[in-house]
């Protein structure tokens, strides 16, 4: 039978013996036509349910996952798809691939097996790299779902615009339901494309507008049209990706009061600033690993924190190398110790990418800052100097199940367990 692993590897072969250039034409043509072979093999499957695509810079897991939760308290049957795993109604396993977005015939035959299993909705993280390279071809979206805008993978896009460019291409795909976040300053691009209802949601302004807020770093709480909402999950990020969740559940019959006891109940989000202990001394995994989002969680983190202990890396690759000093940086502003370690090298020397990283951090910022290359013992010595009321931020992989090495490696890891078989 043809298969996508097939193609791919004939791909593999034939880059090595055709200049770029040429190959990047032949990719234009190799997308689309894998994407429209794999809808027909399993009978676009999609065209039986209610797609719901979510793109942005952040936040697009913790809305998946938060949307999910709508939808299936509500009783919809429902699957879901994105980095924290894969879900189909009751049955769950996690997402191995170090891929947001899996490959078009994979998407296809996940839509097919939720058309059987009984589904009617499947939400769906939809990233840049999988828009750009026409993973969602062959899918019929209902809605799309737009978090927020931040500079990440420009180096891969080829620069800012072409990243911007390609979250809209989800926009492009769906005139029915566009759901936004009006407090982004990029919004005005996204609210552009044509839709039949559209819906904002915000702080500062939209019609999903939340008021009253009291947000800490494990909890926040808001009302929205006179309903309160108290969840467990802090910062104000959470807020907004809360919001969209709410905004996108309303268009499918889910109202706030049915809304309301299900955020409550929802204790975290798989390594989005996930609380492994809380005394004597905190430990949070979060998956930050844009400067925006880093900053976000120091932010969130630092008031309550004795001493912030931060262990940090950067993916290798070549992958946006630009924000690695920016990232030393933000740890030496709200950081009182730094461990810098490896996260993802793939192909690259892990020790230049933590000099990158060591770039942004000042000569008097490095006598608190410590290199240990292994990532076990890295969170092992945080662990062993945090005194009680500090908190260890540990950043970067979240809920990931692998470490990237080079040659196309990959060694079983999670943060989380590690921590807790350290503790």
């Amino acid at each position: 039978m043809f298969k996508e692993g097939i193609l791919d590897a004939s791909l593999r072969f034939i880059k090595r013996f055709i200049p770029k250039r040429v190959f990047g034409v032949a990719a234009r043509v190799y997308h689309p036509v894998l994407a429209w072979t794999g809808a027909l093999r399993y009978g676009f499957p999609s065209q039986k349910l209610k797609v719901i695509g979510v793109t942005g810079t952040k936040g697009k897991s913790t809305v998946v996952y938060l949307t999910t939760k709508l939808l299936e308290g509500a009783g919809v049957k429902v699957a879901a798809i994105g980095s924290l795993g894969y879900k189909i109604r009751e049955r769950e396993w996690p997402n191995t691939l170090k891929m947001t977005m899996p490959g078009r015939w994979k998407i296809q035959k996940f839509l097919r097996e939720a058309v059987s299993a009984g589904c009617t909705h499947v939400v769906m993280e939809v990233p840049s790299e999988g828009l750009a390279q026409g993973r969602h071809i062959g899918v019929t979206f209902d809605c799309a779902v737009w978090t927020n805008l931040h500079p990440e993978h420009i180096e891969a896009h080829g620069g800012y615009e072409q990243y911007r460019a390609s979250k809209g291409k989800l926009f492009t795909t769906t005139q029915h339901v566009h759901i936004m976040n009006a407090d982004d300053p990029e919004v005005h691009y996204f609210a552009s494309f044509p839709a039949q209802k559209k819906l904002f949601f915000g702080v500062e302004g939209g019609e999903m507008r939340a008021s009253q807020l009291d947000v800490h770093e494990d909890c926040v709480a808001f009302n929205v049209y006179g309903t309160r909402f108290e969840a467990r999950l802090g910062g104000h990020f959470n807020v907004l990706n809360i919001l969209a969740a709410l905004s996108t559940a309303s268009m499918y019959g889910v109202d706030l009061p049915t809304a309301q006891p299900i955020i409550e109940s929802i204790a975290e989000i798989p390594g989005r600033l996930q609380w492994i202990q809380k005394e004597p001394f905190g430990v949070v995994v979060d998956y930050a690993h844009t400067p925006e989002s880093l900053e976000a969680v120091y932010a969130t983190l630092r008031p309550n924190a004795k001493n912030l202990i931060a262990v940090l890396g950067a993916a290798g690759g070549g992958r946006d190398t630009w924000k690695r000093p920016k990232f030393g940086a933000l740890a030496e502003k709200y950081c009182d110790n730094i461990i810098l370690t490896n996260e993802d090298p793939y192909d690259e020397n892990p020790k230049r990418i933590l000099d990158d990283v060591a770039e942004g951090i000042s000569e008097s910022g490095r006598t608190k800052t410590k290199r240990i290359m292994d990532r076990r013992e890295a969170i092992a010595q945080a662990l062993t100097d945090a005194k009680k009321g500090d908190i260890v931020i540990i950043t970067g992989k979240g809920s990931e199940t692998s470490i990237a090495l080079a040659g196309g490696r990959k060694i079983p890891w999670s943060d989380a367990d590690v921590v807790r078989s350290l503790l």
